[in-house]
């Protein structure tokens, strides 16, 4: 006989084109169908653009703040409003993934018939404003499970919050990058988008133009490279409040060559145009660019921060450094700059240790969870 059919609601707080709003819309094409019904709630009504990927997927999506697509402020009768979902759906399970929703449902879901409450942690635990941060350690303990998108980040949940023998279990995911652009037509492609030399060897990061991202050391470390070789070029793709600030940089470096790309949707179709992927980031959240960059056979050159050891050994699969330290960074870009070789060997690894973020395994691994809270 097989199991019955579980309804499952993912409430977050927006379905905007951000990273970890991509992930979620990603593993929805991977969902066992035959053991879970997955719905969708958000909570911002402006930002929607994941919500016709998700309705592709077979998914319902419900929004609590408003009109779907409307611009202003959230309804703040949100909480009522996944209140009557919640009793007129009847979930056997909520996942959540941002913390304001989180504390909400763990309020709102008691009772004998109650649903199963996971959560996802992407960020590290207790860094969110003080309200916030309360109401998340006041109701922390109802989760039934808790899943981070690393070790680094699974390490930061404390274990008073968990229930007894609880632990946090990791799920890593990458982008889904199945039918993107490659070879050298893609190549081609993304470097006449970018205005690049077809023969120059192309340095690019991805990413917010933010004090977390820090393109300054960036900026520094790639000033200091030898113009032995005069065909490198810096490509930034991002926006941010330090754009301008960042541009003024540049020019103080004296440097002419960097292509401040902007904010892009179409970061996969770009990335073929790199030859070496940077990030200077100084945070612990692992960005999607970086296994996105993995599953194009980039190398990488990281910082020593969060979770970017736990996708990239040194000199195996990227070069890591440490954080703010431009000359560190200066000399690992240079020796992927000059050597053609070490950049086959670490992006070919690259390319094969990114097999393992993949949505499908990564949905795989999610629904072991649910299984597992849902056994009688």
């Amino acid at each position: 006989m097989s199991p019955r059919r579980t309804r499952v609601l993912w409430l977050t707080r927006s379905l905007g084109p951000g990273g970890a709003e991509q992930l979620l819309a990603d593993r929805a094409k991977y969902a066992d169908t035959a053991r879970f019904e997955i719905e969708v709630a958000y909570l911002l009504p402006g930002q929607d653009a994941l919500a016709p990927a998700l309705e592709r997927a077979g998914l319902r999506v419900h929004c609590l703040g408003g009109a779907p697509g409307a611009a202003g402020r959230t309804d703040p009768r949100w909480p009522w409003h996944l209140h009557q979902l919640l009793a007129e759906r009847r979930y056997g399970l909520v996942h959540t993934h941002t913390p304001v929703p989180a504390a909400a449902a763990r309020l709102l879901v008691l009772g004998r018939n109650a649903p199963r409450l996971v959560h996802t942690e992407q960020r590290p635990w207790g860094r969110h404003r003080l309200a916030t941060g309360w109401a998340d350690a006041l109701t922390y303990r109802r989760n039934d499970a808790v899943i981070a998108g690393s070790r680094a980040v699974g390490r930061t949940v404390p274990a008073g919050r968990l229930r007894a023998g609880d632990r946090v279990t990791v799920v890593q995911q990458g982008p889904d990058l199945t039918g993107a652009p490659t070879g050298p037509p893609a190549r081609a492609a993304a470097r006449a988008q970018l205005g690049l030399p077809a023969d120059a060897v192309v340095i690019g990061t991805a990413g917010g133009l933010t004090p977390d991202e820090d393109q300054a050391t960036l900026l520094a470390a790639y000033a200091g490279l030898p113009r032995t070789r005069p065909d490198i070029r810096l490509v930034l793709i991002g926006g941010g409040p330090l754009e301008s600030r960042l541009r003024a940089r540049a020019a103080g470096l004296g440097l002419t060559d960097v292509v401040f790309a902007g904010p892009r949707p179409d970061v996969p179709a770009l990335l073929p145009a790199l030859d070496v992927f940077a990030l200077s980031s100084r945070r612990g959240v692992l960005p999607s660019a970086l296994p996105a960059a993995m599953i194009c056979g980039l190398p990488s050159v990281g910082t020593r921060v969060g979770a970017t050891p736990e996708v990239l050994d040194d000199d195996a699969q990227g070069l890591l450094v440490p954080p703010g330290d431009p000359v560190a960074l200066g000399s690992a870009l240079g020796r992927l700059v000059a050597d053609a070789g070490l950049r086959e060997r670490l992006g070919a690894a690259a390319r094969e240790r990114a097999a393992g973020f993949g949505a499908a395994a990564a949905q795989r691994a999610v629904e072991a969870v649910y299984r597992q809270v849902l056994r009688p």
